[in-house]
């Protein structure tokens, strides 16, 4: 069995939560806490929460062992885009491109 946890319409780049996300894919989730706590990316924070709640999810809805947890699968996908422009010289507009993204983390109980 495994719980899953997605936290949607985060305003930071998949990309930018991927990196964060391949330091704790496989882990046991006491160590993913600890690899996260000491990370310097603000992803960190968004990471930290999403795996907080696939692990309140596997205890209190699938009864499983929080001990024997471990992350199985952890990915962002790419949200909505917020297209905004900047003006620039000589009457141009340069495109800025504010992108989202969906996290998702699934833990899993060692057997």
């Amino acid at each position: 069995m495994e719980a899953k946890a997605i936290a949607k319409y985060v305003r930071t780049s998949s990309m930018k939560i991927g990196i964060v996300l391949d330091l704790i894919r496989g882990k046991n989730v006491n160590e993913a806490f600890a690899i996260l706590q000491y990370t310097s990316k603000n992803a960190a924070d968004v990471v930290t929460k999403v795996l907080k709640s696939a692990v309140a999810n596997a205890e209190n809805n699938l009864n499983l062992d929080v001990s024997r947890l471990y992350v199985n699968n952890a990915y962002a996908c790419q949200g909505p885009t917020l297209k905004r422009f900047r003006p620039r010289a000589q009457g141009r507009a340069y495109r800025i491109r504010k992108r989202s993204s969906h996290v998702t983390i699934t833990v899993t109980e060692r057997l």
